[in-house]
C-alpha cells in the first residue's frame, strides 16, 4: 500500500515546505466541522450502527487519526485553537474572555492562506461568540483578512441554535445542516480552476438545542433511520460509580444536562438515535460536497479534512456535555483525505487539533511569518507514511473557562496515562488513570501508593507543559 502524499509522483516538498503538484497548482482545501460530534460516532470508527457512508469512504480513500484530540473541550477555545495552532492558555479566548485579538486573527490559517494567494471561505458556525454575539477584536478587518466570503449561520444564541428549521423565502422549511450544505454547493460552483481556496465549513450538528426539551433535530429525510436499533448504553453510567464522584462534579452542570436528556432509558435511545440522524445528516453533505468537487472538474486537486471542535459525554460516568478532560470529550474523530495518493490508512499517533492549522499551511506551501509561531506541528509526514519515532508522547490538556457550575482543570496525557487536577478544590484534586489497563478512566490510582513516583512524574511534565504553553 502506498503513502498518502507519495513524494516522487505527484508531490514534490520543497526545502521551505512548499507541496507543488503535478499540474503546478496548489491543492485547494475544504476543511469540514462538526459540533459535538464524538471519536466514535463514525462507522469507519467501529460504530455498527450509525450510517455514515460519505465519511467512511473518506477514510478508506484518506488517513484516519484513530487518536486525534482537542486540547481544551469546549467550542469556543477549541475552535480558536484550530484557526490559530495555539493552547488556550496562549490564545487567551473562549466564553467570557475579551475578545478575539486582531492579532490572533491575523496568525490563523485563513488569514495567512489569503496572504498567501487562496481565496478563503467560512461557512456556518464560526464559534468565536459569546452570546451571540460574534467576538473578534477590530471586527471587520480581522474578518476580512481572514475571509473572501464570510457567511456565518445567523441563529445562533447564548448556548445553542436558536432553531435546526429555517424557512427559506418561497416558504419551505429546511433543515440547516441542509441549507448549510446548499452553500457550500454554492461556493464551490463558483471556484475556479486556476484559483486556489480554502473553504471551512462549520457544522451546527450535532450540538442540541439546549432550550427544547427534544434537544436533537435531524433532516426529515432522515426520519426512518435507526427506528428499530437499539443504542448500547453508556459506560460508568451506573449510579453506585457516579455516587462515588466528588460533589463538585455530581452537582455540576454537566449532570443537570444529563437530566435534560439522558435520565430514563427510553429518553436515551430517543435522544442518541437523534444524534445518530443528525450526524448521518452531516454525512450527506459531506457527499455533497465530494460530488460538486466531481462535477466541477476540482476534485483530483482538493484535500478534505473532517474534525469535530470536541467530544461530548452521552451519559458516561452519568453526565452530558463535555468540558471535562476524560476521552469521552477530549477525542474527537480526524480524517484526511489527498487524492494524490492511496489511502486506507490508520495512524496511531497523538496528533491535536492545534496541528491542523500548520499543516494546512505546509500542503499549501505557505510559509508561516515569524511572528506567528504556532504550538501544534504538521501531521504531513504522518501522511505520508514515514514512522516517526520523535513524534509527541504526551499533550497538555486544559479547561480554564469560570463557570460556577464547570470545575476547571488540567492535566497530560500520554500513550498510557492520564493526569488530571482540578485546580479550584481545596485540596487539589488529582486523578491518575492507566488507560492501557483502564480505558474508560474508571479506577483513580492517584491515592496509592505504588503509583507515587508516576504521580509526582506526571505533575512536574504538567508544570513543564504549563511553562511551555503560557
Amino acid at each position: 500500500m502506498k503513502a498518502v502524499l507519495p513524494a516522487v509522483v505527484l508531490t514534490v516538498f520543497l526545502p521551505g515546505g512548499e507541496a507543488a503538484t503535478s499540474t503546478g497548482q496548489p491543492p485547494n482545501l475544504v476543511v469540514m466541522v462538526s459540533d459535538n460530534q464524538p471519536w466514535w460516532a463514525m462507522g469507519c470508527a467501529g460504530n455498527r450502527i450509525i450510517s455514515t457512508p460519505h465519511l467512511d469512504q473518506l477514510a478508506r480513500e484518506g488517513v484516519r487519526f484513530r487518536n486525534a484530540f482537542v486540547t481544551t473541550p469546549i467550542c469556543a477555545a477549541s475552535r480558536a485553537s484550530l484557526l490559530t495552532g495555539l493552547y488556550r492558555r496562549k490564545h487567551g479566548f473562549t466564553f467570557g474572555t475579551p475578545p478575539f485579538a486582531a492579532k490572533l486573527a491575523a496568525g490563523s490559517y485563513p488569514a495567512q492562506l489569503h496572504q498567501g494567494g487562496y481565496r478563503t471561505a467560512l461557512i456556518g458556525k464560526l464559534g468565536l461568540e459569546t452570546n451571540g454575539r460574534l467576538m473578534i477584536e477590530a471586527e471587520e478587518s480581522s474578518l476580512a483578512a481572514m475571509f473572501d466570503h464570510f457567511d456565518q449561520f445567523e441563529h445562533w444564541g447564548r448556548s445553542g441554535p436558536r432553531g435546526y428549521f429555517v424557512r427559506g423565502k418561497d416558504g419551505t422549511r429546511r433543515h440547516l445542516t441542509e441549507v448549510t450544505g446548499d452553500k457550500a454547493v454554492a461556493f464551490l460552483e463558483n471556484c475556479r480552476p486556476k484559483e486556489p481556496f480554502c473553504l471551512t465549513l462549520c457544522f451546527n450538528a450535532p450540538h442540541a438545542q439546549d432550550d427544547d426539551p427534544q434537544q436533537y433535530f435531524w433532516p426529515t429525510r432522515f426520519d426512518h433511520l435507526y427506528e428499530e436499533a437499539t443504542i448500547p448504553p453508556p459506560r460508568n453510567a451506573e449510579p453506585a460509580f457516579f455516587a462515588a464522584q466528588p460533589g463538585f462534579i455530581r452537582n455540576s452542570l454537566g449532570r443537570e444536562r444529563w437530566r435534560w436528556r439522558f435520565d430514563t432509558p427510553s429518553k436515551y435511545q430517543a435522544m442518541m438515535k437523534g444524534i445518530y440522524r443528525m450526524v448521518s445528516g452531516v454525512d450527506h453533505v459531506v457527499g455533497r460536497v465530494r460530488s460538486v468537487l466531481q462535477d466541477r472538474g476540482l476534485h483530483q486537486n482538493t484535500i478534505l479534512v473532517f474534525t469535530s471542535d470536541n467530544g461530548m459525554f452521552f451519559g458516561e460516568r452519568g453526565l452530558s456535555d463535555c468540558w471535562l478532560l476524560y476521552e469521552e470529550c477530549l477525542r474527537v474523530p480526524l480524517l484526511f483525505y489527498d487524492p494524490r495518493g492511496d489511502g486506507g490508512v490508520v495512524r496511531e499517533e497523538m496528533v491535536l487539533n492545534l496541528d491542523l492549522a500548520p499543516t494546512l499551511l505546509a500542503l499549501a506551501g505557505v510559509d508561516r511569518e515569524q511572528k506567528h509561531p504556532v504550538d501544534g506541528r504538521s501531521v504531513i509526514p504522518l501522511l505520508r507514511g514515514e514512522k516517526r519515532d520523535g513524534w509527541r508522547e504526551d499533550f497538555l490538556c486544559e479547561h480554564l473557562f469560570e463557570h460556577g457550575k464547570i470545575p476547571r482543570s488540567e492535566g497530560v496525557r500520554t500513550r498510557r496515562w492520564k493526569y488530571i487536577r482540578y485546580i479550584d478544590q481545596v485540596p487539589v484534586r488529582e486523578e491518575l488513570y492507566d488507560l492501557q489497563a483502564d480505558p474508560t478512566e474508571r479506577v483513580n490510582l492517584a491515592g496509592e501508593g505504588q503509583h507515587a513516583d508516576r504521580l509526582r512524574e506526571l505533575r512536574e511534565r504538567c508544570e513543564s507543559l504549563i511553562g511551555a504553553s503560557g
